[in-house]
């Protein structure tokens, strides 16, 4: 192993939503030297408005430091990455280019659901973890209890704590002296053939194809002509560098490096974040073993609103899911809204920061569907099918069973909660598994509940219910048989297909009453009436109605015989009883998002 390789320490910071991540970091740069001090609090790492406005981290980011340790310069690789459960995925990728993390608590917040999730996710890969307790400065921190709660999870003694405050500076240098003892070196591989991991990508308008790798052996230059293994094709390498606030090109990256390779590629969905690179003239023989094969929770329908624009939708698609290899879509056409995209996220936020990111970095107008899980449909024949759009869903006359997702969730609250807990999951048809107290003050519930019922506001409520001091976090279990029902929605008589719902045979009429209620609040007055019904199969279970716009016909009239306003009048119901048979009506996109908000009045 070379001098330099051992100076090398690849490290993540994980934790729960909001504990500090990328405080740390800026802190980390701060000290390094790496950013000027004028940055300060500004959240470095994010560089997306979307980051900065919503106060979380979507992406992973890599960014290297050099380290002055007793004499020795150290190359320190940081990786900050997103606390919510939705990127988990994100997580998991960034782990693999590591050797160490640094498990960031807030010490008043204490143990929460996803820093129990990020832990178990870091001791699978065999990660050294460094527990840090943040936000010592607080008035209303409670270092002792979050110490004790850290040693329950990790088995650790309490003077292997760290305690700093990410804000002020305070303690964090010896967060560095622990990273370069405790953290290995990156090992080397016994030959010098080149193999790299594709941890991460993006596409640049100017530059192509940008991918972001861990070098595993070997060492990779300008101009080197690259194969993959999950592409067929060869490339060459227009410039490799390392990740500093801005990109620096370098001669070379080599083992135990992380850093950037800009590759001379046309076609964006040839590279494969987890594939392995290696030299065309010298190649391996086997891949690295990347990560598993990502499964989409929760299905949307992404629409143009202008059908025109169906083909930059795609082009978009493309682009992003390149960023985001976590994102999933195929074609899709919709009676309703024309030509879109029927496209797979891990969770109801990727889902919101999708559409968002489309909207705001591809200038594109989007409608969304309802979102839904898939299903596991047995027809009467024995055929098994899987549905992930409600408008594809057979009769019911030929279905058997139908089999939706369960998930086991932690709920992570303070014991005070336990009943607000206890009521907002059975009401979701949660079922209760245990309790368990991790401290005097702090429980963990665990529920097995339908995905489906965790998908539209449950996070929200149950952030409202505890005051905001709860946390959640999921994995998913097994498939099970339920009542459920297909839900329709007729608007004057025809059936959009873009409203249609998969929802519990029991809660079927609430949820068409009330989604016919908030329908008849946004779909605009004509001049004719407008039935909205709520239909399961042929029969109608609610109804409202939108009122017409009556035209006053006779305001020209004065005077004169109650004949004449009569047949100005009788005239008038003719001519809507012939525009109701032609009437088309228009759904705003309010309409759509209707669905959503019908579940939590």
């Amino acid at each position: 192993m070379s001098d330099r390789t051992l100076k090398i320490r690849n490290f993540c910071i994980i934790a729960h939503i909001d504990h500090g991540k990328s405080t740390l970091a800026d802190r980390m740069l701060e000290l390094t030297d790496t950013v000027n001090i004028a940055s300060k609090d500004s959240q470095v790492l994010d560089d997306m408005d979307l980051e900065k406005e919503r106060g979380i981290t979507i992406k992973s980011h890599p960014i290297q430091m050099n380290f002055n340790n007793n004499g020795k310069q150290y190359i320190l690789n940081l990786i900050d990455t997103p606390g919510h459960v939705d990127f988990t995925y994100e997580v998991s990728r960034s782990m693999a280019a590591c050797e160490g993390a640094l498990l960031l608590i807030d010490s008043t917040q204490g143990v929460e659901a996803q820093t129990v999730s990020n832990t178990y996710l870091a001791l699978d890969s065999n990660l050294e973890i460094i527990p840090v307790l943040n936000k010592i400065d607080m008035k209303n921190s409670n270092i002792e209890d979050t110490k004790e709660q850290v040693c329950e999870l990790l088995g650790v003694e309490k003077n292997k704590i760290l305690s700093i405050s990410a804000k002020s500076g305070e303690g964090v240098e010896d967060v560095f002296s622990s990273i370069i003892e405790e953290i290995p070196a990156p090992e080397s591989s016994r030959d010098d053939k080149l193999k790299a991991l594709i941890f991460d990508s993006y596409f640049d308008q100017y530059r192509g194809v940008v991918v972001y790798v861990r070098i595993v052996s070997g060492s990779i230059s300008k101009k080197t002509i690259v194969k993959f293994f999950k592409y067929q094709g060869f490339c060459e390498v227009v410039e490799v560098g390392i990740l500093k606030i801005k990109k620096e090109a370098t001669d070379s990256l080599s083992t135990g490096d992380v850093g950037y390779i800009v590759l001379n590629i046309k076609d964006v969905s040839k590279v494969k974040v987890g594939d392995t690179i290696t030299d065309k003239n010298d190649p391996v023989e086997y891949p690295l073993d990347g990560y598993k094969p990502i499964k989409p929770m929760v299905f949307s329908g992404l629409y143009p609103i202008d059908s025109k624009d169906f083909e930059d939708l795609r082009l978009s698609l493309d682009k992003l899911k390149l960023n985001d290899s976590s994102l999933s879509y195929e074609a899709n056409t919709s009676t309703a809204l024309g030509f879109g995209f029927r496209c797979g996220f891990l969770g109801p936020l990727h889902m919101e920061i999708i559409q968002e990111r489309l909207e705001r970095e591809f200038d594109l107008d989007l409608i969304s569907t309802c979102p839904n899980v898939i299903y596991k449909v047995e027809l009467k024949d024995g055929e098994v099918i899987k549905v992930s759009n409600p408008s594809d869903l057979p009769d019911s006359v030929d279905i058997n069973s139908i089999y939706e997702p369960f998930i086991k969730a932690e709920i992570i609250s303070p014991k005070d909660f336990i009943g607000s807990v206890m009521s907002l999951c059975t009401t979701h048809r949660g079922t209760y598994i245990s309790t368990h107290y991790l401290s005097s003050d702090k429980v963990q519930m665990v529920f097995e509940m339908p995905l489906a019922e965790i998908i539209f506001d449950f996070f929200e409520k149950l952030k409202s219910s505890t005051k905001g001091y709860a946390s959640l976090d999921y994995e998913m279990i097994d498939d099970r048989v339920s009542k459920l029902v297909k839900l329709d929605i007729k608007v004057a008589g025809d059936i959009v297909d873009a409203l249609s719902i998969i929802v519990h045979n029991k809660n079927s009429y609430n949820q068409g009453s009330k989604l016919c209620k908030r329908l008849k609040e946004e779909i605009h007055r004509q001049q004719f009436e407008i039935p909205i019904q709520a239909v399961i199969g042929n029969k109608v279970i609610a109804r409202e109605t939108v009122k017409a716009l009556r035209k006053n016909v006779t305001a020209k009239c004065y005077g004169g015989d109650i004949s004449r306003k009569r047949k100005l009048l009788e005239k008038q119901k003719k001519g809507k009883k012939r525009m109701k048979q032609i009437g088309n009506v228009e759904l705003p996109q309010s309409a759509f998002l209707a669905i959503l908000k019908s579940d939590n009045e």
